[in-house]
C-alpha cells in the first residue's frame, strides 16, 4: 500500500463510494553527514538474471539474492486529483513530483545512489504510470535542477537515465506499473484496477513495450504488475472468475506475455487483492492479499520466474481499510495484534504461499511496508517492530515505502532532502525506526548456492487455454475448440481432476524427462493401447504411444477431447497400475503439490512415476470427465 496514513485511503459510505482523508506531519532536518561523490556498487558477487527455486529468489550463478528493497516513487504520479495540479499543496505531501523519481531537483543522481547504498539495500521498486509512459511534454528544467543532463527529456525518458544509472551502480531494478494516471494511489482515484480507464490489452501492450524497452539493461531483473488491486465504486475484482474484473487472468496474461514477447530474464510478481467489499460494519469486505492462491495460483512459461507480493501496513488490517472517521469499520488494524496474532495474520494473507512442495509455492516479496518517523502512537511503533522482527525471523524479501521525500514534508521517507540537497532520515541517530530497520537489515539470512526442489504447479482451464509450455505453443492449435492445457517444458502432467479440468505438473524425480527432438502426439483414441493392455475396462482411453508420457491434455465441456503425449529423453516404459479417481480423491499419502482442485475428486500419480494415459467414459448419467490415470514407474 503506497500511501502513509498521512494520507489515509479506501475510506467508504455504505453506498461503496472511498474518501481518502489527509493529514501532513513535519519532519525534522538534521545536518547531513558526508556524501561520496560517486555510487558505489550494491554488490560486486550478485549476476543477473534472477530466478526462483522453490520459496527463494537466486541469482545467475543459483546464490540466494534476498531482495533487500524500498521504493523510489515519484513516476506513477503526486496529485491528489484536486484543485490545480501546478500547485504543490495538491500534491501528497506537498511534494509535486513532476511525474519523475523524486529528488532529482535536490540531489545529483550519483550522489541519491550513493546514499542508497549507505541504507545497505541492494533492489530499487521503481514505480512508473501508464500515463508517464505516452506523455510526449518535457518535464520542467525545476524538476531537475540538481541534474541539468536531464534537461528537455520527457518523463519516460527521465526514467530511463534513472533505470540505466541505477543498474550502472550495482541496483537491482524492478519496474513497478503503480498506476494508470499520474495521480496518486491508492483509493477511488482511477486507479483501482489494471483496466480502470483503459482496456486489458492495452495495459498488457504496454507492459510488453516496458519490458523490451530495458530488455538490455542488466540489472532490470523483475515487472511488478500491478499495485493494489483494489474495489473502485461499484465493482470488486475478483480471482479467477472469467469477467473483465479477474486479477487473476489479467496477470496470467500479461506475465506470459511478457515471457514470451519482450525479455524472458525477468522476475514477474504478481501482488494479491488489496481490497474487496465495502467498508462499513455488518457488510462484507476485507483484504484478500494472496489467500486465492491457495486454491487457484499460476503457472508462467517458466516455472522459475513467478514471485508473489504483499502489502503490509499498521493502520490498515486483514478486514480494516485504513480509514477513520467515514468508512471505519471496527474491525483490527494490524498494529492492534498482538506479535503471535499479527504473525498469524502474515503468515495466513501472504507466507504460507512459501510452503514447500506446493503448486503455489513461490518466493512471497513484500513490497511495501513502513511508518512515519513522526509517529508517536505506542501500537504503532510496536507494530513496526514487530513486523520488521518477523521479516528478519522469516528471511523475507521486503521493500521499504517510501526511500525518499522532501524534509518538512514526507516523515515516511528513509531519506529526506532539504531544497539545498541536506539529507536527514534513517540513518540519523535520533531516527526511532533506525534500531528495528538495522535489525532487519543485518539479520542472519540464508546465502550461497540454493539446492533444487521440485517444482509443482498447476493448470487451469476454468475460464481458457492453459498451454504453458513454449515447445507446445510452437506446434500450433493442436485441438482447435476445445480447452487445452500443456505443462511447462522442464514438467511433466501428474495428476487431474474429476470435473473442475485442472491439472497438476512437476519435475520431481525427473527434471527435464523429454527429450530435445522435435515431436509430439495428439492422442483422440485408443489405437495405442496394446492388446492385452486394458487397464480401464469398459473406458475409452487415451494412451500414449510407447516411450512417450503426458505433457497436457484438452476438453470440450467436461469431457476429454485429447491427450498431448511427448517422448521422453530416456526409455519410458515402467510398470503400470492405474489410478482411479472419480468416485474419490486417489493421491499419495504426502499429498505432495498441494490441493489442485479443490472440492473435486483428485487422482495423482506418485513422484517416482509417469502418467501415461488418461481414462474417461461416455456412458449415460455418468461425467465424462477424467476418471483414471495410467501411471509407470520412472527409469
Amino acid at each position: 500500500m503506497s500511501i502513509a496514513p498521512v494520507v489515509l485511503r479506501l475510506a467508504a459510505t455504505a453506498a461503496g463510494l472511498l474518501l481518502v482523508a489527509a493529514q501532513t506531519a513535519t519532519a525534522s532536518t538534521a545536518t547531513p553527514p558526508p556524501r561520496s561523490s560517486a555510487a558505489v556498487p550494491a554488490s560486486a558477487t550478485w549476476t543477473a538474471p534472477l530466478s526462483t527455486q522453490g520459496r527463494y529468489i537466486v541469482d545467475a550463478q543459483g546464490n540466494r539474492f534476498r531482495l533487500k528493497a524500498a521504493n523510489w516513487d515519484g513516476a506513477q504520479g503526486s496529485w491528489t486529483g484536486s484543485g490545480s495540479v501546478s500547485d504543490p499543496a495538491n500534491h501528497h505531501a506537498g511534494q509535486d513530483s513532476h511525474g519523475i523519481p523524486l529528488g532529482l531537483d535536490r540531489v545529483p543522481l550519483d550522489g541519491l545512489l550513493a546514499d542508497f547504498h549507505q541504507l545497505g539495500i541492494n533492489t530499487i521498486r521503481l514505480p512508473f504510470s501508464n500515463e508517464m509512459i505516452h506523455s510526449t511534454t518535457p518535464v520542467p528544467d525545476s524538476a531537475v535542477s540538481a541534474n541539468p543532463q536531464l534537461r528537455g527529456r520527457t518523463p519516460l525518458q527521465v526514467y530511463d537515465a534513472v533505470v540505466g544509472a541505477l543498474s550502472d551502480s550495482g541496483f537491482a531494478v524492478i519496474l513497478n506499473n503503480h498506476t494508470n494516471t499520474s495521480r496518486w494511489c491508492c483509493g477511488v482515484d482511477g486507479n483501482e484496477r489494471w483496466n480502470s480507464g483503459q482496456s486489458t490489452q492495452q495495459w498488457a501492450d504496454d507492459w510488453v513495450f516496458m519490458a523490451r524497452r530495458y530488455a538490455a539493461v542488466p540489472r532490470v531483473v523483475g515487472a511488478d504488475l500491478y499495485n493494489e488491486v483494489r474495489r473502485d465504486v461499484l465493482d470488486d475484482p475478483n480471482w479467477g472468475l472469467g469477467d473483465n474484473h479477474d486479477w487473476y487472468a489479467a496477470a496470467q496474461l500479461a506475465a506470459d506475455r511478457i515471457l514470451t514477447e519482450a525479455d524472458p530474464r525477468l522476475l514477474v510478481v504478481i501482488e494479491g487483492i488489496n481490497w474487496t467489499g465495502v467498508p462499513v460494519d455488518g457488510l462484507p469486505h476485507g483484504r484478500p492479499v494472496l489467500t486465492p492462491a491457495r486454491t487457484l495460483s499460476h503457472t508462467l512459461v517458466d516455472s522459475h520466474k513467478l514471485v508473489y507480493s504483499a502489502h503490509f501496513y499498521g493502520y490498515t488490517g486483514p478486514r480494516h481499510s485504513g480509514a477513520t472517521g467515514i468508512g471505519e469499520t471496527h474491525d483490527a488494524r494490524y498494529q492492534d495484534l498482538t506479535r503471535d496474532q499479527l504473525a498469524t495474520a502474515l503468515d495466513d494473507e501472504a507466507f504460507f504461499v512459501e510452503e514447500t512442495g506446493r503448486h503455489y509455492t513461490a518466493p512471497v516479496w513484500v513490497s511495501e511496508f513502513g511508518i512515519g518517523s513522526n509517529e508517536t502512537n505506542a501500537a504503532a511503533r510496536t507494530w513496526f517492530g514487530n513486523v520488521t522482527d518477523y521479516f528478519a525471523e522469516h528471511d523475507a524479501d521486503f521493500a521499504y515505502w517510501p526511500l525518499v521525500g522532501f524534509a518538512g514534508h514526507d516523515d515516511w521517507a528513509l531519506l529526506r532532502y532539504d531544497t539545498a540537497g541536506h539529507r536527514d532520515g534513517i540513518l540519523d541517530p535520533g531516527d526511532w525506526r533506525g534500531t528495528a530497520w538495522q535489525h532487519l537489515m543485518s539479520a542472519p539470512s540464508t546465502s550461497g548456492p540454493v539446492a533444487a526442489v521440485p517444482v509443482w504447479r498447476m493448470l487451469s482451464t476454468d475460464h481458457a487455454d492453459a498451454v504453458e509450455s513454449l515447445r507446445v505453443r510452437a506446434t500450433g492449435d493442436w485441438d482447435a475448440g476445445a480447452y487445452k492445457a500443456a505443462c511447462p517444458d522442464g514438467l511433466r502432467l501428474i495428476g487431474l481432476s474429476h470435473t473442475t479440468g485442472r491439472g497438476l505438473c512437476t519435475d520431481t524425480g525427473a527434471a527435464n524427462l523429454r527429450t530435445s527432438a522435435a515431436g509430439q502426439t495428439v492422442v483422440v483414441d485408443e489405437r495405442y493401447v496394446p492388446a492385452g493392455g486394458d487397464w480401464a475396462s469398459g473406458y475409452t482411453k487415451l494412451q500414449c504411444p510407447q516411450g512417450g508420457f503426458l505433457a497436457g491434455y484438452s476438453l470440450r465441456g467436461q469431457r476429454v477431447s485429447a491427450a498431448l503425449c511427448v517422448p521422453g529423453r530416456t526409455a519410458l516404459s515402467g510398470t503400470g497400475r492405474t489410478v482411479w479417481f472419480d468416485r474419490s480423491d486417489n493421491r499419495p499419502a504426502d499429498r505432495a503439490g498441494g490441493d489442485f482442485a479443490y472440492g473435486d475428486y483428485k487422482g495423482q500419480c506418485a513422484a517416482n512415476e509417469y502418467a501415461a494415459g488418461i481414462a474417461f467414459t461416455t456412458r449415460f448419467g455418468s461425467r465424462p470427465g477424467p476418471a483414471a490415470l495410467l501411471c509407470r514407474t520412472l527409469p
